[in-house]
């Protein structure tokens, strides 16, 4: 099974179309084409199900590798894309089973991830002038935000995948992907470029 990182998703909004963006995926999603419109259509497909609950999202059409996805809202494709992604990487990478006795409900994993950013990433990222924020846990994945001297550094990048990552799965290893949702590109020092 592969990592979920190594499954590659490229994303191109409709020129015609703003409401909708495609989603090429590496390898095959579904043998054949449909069109789903509602969760209770899509109860049959996985990757349309877990499309269709995420919140805005009205249409989706898959087509062997192909997944566009309509928007009824605005929503910053850029912002939606991640949620899009997550979802078609967990559809065909799915968390490996944790027994029921030891699996955290989603409520305790925002509490734990909470605690780990308060006590053990927050402190040391202020001292540069940034914190991190905890948005959303879905399905095992987080949502952060990067803020103050973290938004828009050359090294967030770095932050992201040797601290606050290696930190949060240690402390709370169910969770699966963390994403960082920041713009890095605007707020006050939008300098913002991957030291990979």
């Amino acid at each position: 099974m592969s990592s979920p990182l190594s499954i590659q998703i490229k994303a191109e909004v409709d020129r015609n179309d703003i409401h909708v963006c495609r989603f090429t995926v590496d390898r095959p999603v579904y043998d054949g084409t449909a069109v789903f419109y509602t969760a209770e259509e899509a109860k049959d497909n996985g990757l349309a199900d877990k499309l269709l609950n995420i919140p805005g999202i009205m249409k989706v059409e898959i087509n062997q590798n192909l997944v566009d996805v309509t928007q009824g809202g605005d929503e910053d494709w850029r912002q939606l894309g991640k949620r899009i992604g997550t979802a078609i990487r967990s559809y065909l990478n799915p968390a490996p089973e944790i027994p029921e006795g030891e699996r955290l409900p989603p409520e305790h994993v925002r509490t734990r991830v909470q605690q780990v950013l308060d006590e053990m990433i927050n402190p040391g990222v202020a001292s540069h002038g940034g914190f991190v924020e905890l948005l959303d846990v879905q399905d095992d994945n987080i949502f952060i935000r990067m803020g103050g001297g973290c938004q828009g550094c050359g090294a967030a990048d770095v932050t992201l995948k040797m601290g606050i990552e290696r930190l949060i799965r240690e402390q709370v290893p169910q969770v699966r992907e963390i994403l960082d949702t920041t713009d890095h590109g605007s707020g006050t020092n939008p300098y913002y470029a991957p030291s990979k």
